[in-house]
């Protein structure tokens, strides 16, 4: 019994012939299963290796989905032989998104929608409420085999899977959604899409912390993950590029969701941003993958009734928000050790951006002082230890798209160095006191 059995991580993938309590490889406690080796076939004949300086190097030709904010993400369009994995929480609106896709892929050739989760009958009414009437091909069974097979037949050039975690294989006794099934059925859809050239597009389950469920490999597997994130009580959802083989990494798309089904934002961040300068607001430009983003960060300051204040910031990371407010006590004088400091991301967009931290710390000193920045005003750069500013990259991309959403007043490290821009004023500060100051005397407009 123990040469047929293994045991698997459900977290990495990790694989070892006894059990154990935690995985020695991730560290996590009590996710190794028991499940049936897989036997692996003989290995085909090796190809020959090839120079080099012998190989063409060919643009790949891109499919678009119609969809400019998902075009976006995947770096240009779909390519073809690509296997896509999108994962999300449930009701996020991943089966929308693909349908409208497949729709849509439809002038390029046939698509299948294969289902395991829902019935023809479903899939109808949910494309009724989306406005599609054509001849997409629904597909509802859970057998990988059965799938690729109809696939061939239709003579299909787009496959949606959803999900990989109700897929079964045939030559896997495990039941649905298991590890060895889920990376069964995610090897032979990338296969099948290796040989044939056809689109797969798979969607994953998500676990709690919002990693994709199943193991990591599966991820490893698939040319591109993407992930769809938003709050369901809200209509924004944001689509982000985590694994690209055909573009970069860290894109983001934005999309709404309304009636009729995903509604791309081409212009995300008016979204994000107010039209009036209040008391502990600040703007920044971060930068996703190559879009500059305007967002807004807001703080509250207020006297703490224990022994230790609060600090809640979501969006923000919580040692990174104790660390500038350390540097503000400590380099520019002002007390807030006495302060429970909350601080907030506008759009549920999370920063990790390091070029927001002058802005984080004018949100707080705006609202410690009780006086608002100067309307029209953005803040850039880093903040270190010493209180310095440090400059970040790609700062002439974030002016240029401060001054596009009418943003003249731009507070940049002393150390950048800039050309003159167009209808930009640039305010350069050496440290966080000088920048401080600048908003103690008022915003003179002087530069510091």
């Amino acid at each position: 019994m123990k040469d047929k059995t293994t045991f698997v991580c459900g977290e990495c993938g990790y694989e070892t012939l006894k059990w154990m309590g935690k995985c020695p490889q991730c560290g996590s406690w009590n996710t190794l299963v028991e499940e049936e080796r897989i036997k692996l076939s003989a290995a085909s004949p090796a190809e020959k290796p090839t120079p080099l300086n012998q190989v063409s190097a060919e643009t790949l030709p891109r499919i678009k989905t119609g969809m400019s904010e998902l075009d976006r993400v995947l770096g240009g369009g779909l390519v073809s032989g690509m296997a896509v994995l999108i994962g999300g929480d449930p009701g996020i609106g991943k089966s929308t998104l693909l349908l409208q896709t497949a729709s849509r892929l439809l002038s390029f050739g046939m698509a299948l929608y294969a289902s395991g989760e829902e019935s023809k009958a479903q899939l109808k009414l949910r494309a009724n409420r989306l406005g599609i009437d054509n001849e997409l091909l629904l597909y509802c069974d859970t057998n990988v085999d059965q799938i690729i097979d109809q696939c061939k037949r239709s003579k299909c050039r787009f496959l949606i899977v959803d999900s990989i975690q109700t897929m079964v294989c045939p030559g896997v006794s495990s039941a649905a959604g298991s590890i060895s099934q889920v990376r069964t059925a995610t090897a032979l859809l990338t296969q099948f899409a290796k040989e044939s050239g056809v689109v797969v597009l798979i969607v994953g389950h998500v676990t709690k912390d919002g990693t994709l469920a199943g193991p990591r490999v599966m991820e490893h597997i698939v040319d591109t993950v993407l992930h769809f994130e938003g709050d369901r009580l809200e209509g924004l959802r944001l689509l982000r590029s985590v694994k690209n083989r055909f573009g970069s990494t860290d894109e983001l798309g934005v999309f709404e969701m309304c009636d009729d089904g995903m509604r791309e934002v081409p212009d995300p961040s008016r979204l994000f941003l107010s039209s009036e300068s209040q008391t502990g607001c600040a703007v920044s430009c971060m930068m996703e993958g190559s879009r500059p983003l305007l967002v807004e960060v807001q703080a509250l300051l207020v006297p703490t009734a224990f022994g230790s204040p609060r600090r809640t910031s979501p969006g923000l990371d919580v040692g990174r928000l104790n660390l500038l407010l350390a540097v503000i006590e400590r380099k520019a004088l002002l007390k807030v050790s006495d302060k429970d400091v909350y601080c907030n991301v506008v759009g549920n967009l999370r920063l990790a951006d390091r070029s927001s931290d002058l802005a984080i710390a004018m949100s707080v000193s705006s609202a410690l002082l009780d006086k608002p920045l100067p309307k029209g005003m953005v803040a850039i750069g880093e903040i270190g230890l010493t209180g310095e500013l440090r400059t970040v990259s790609r700062m002439e991309t974030r002016i240029k798209e401060c001054v596009r959403q009418g943003y003249t007043v731009i507070l940049v490290p002393k150390g950048a160095k800039l050309p003159q821009f167009e209808g930009a004023k640039l305010l350069r500060a050496a440290t966080i006191g000088d920048a401080v100051r600048y908003l103690v005397n008022g915003g003179g407009g002087k530069e510091l």
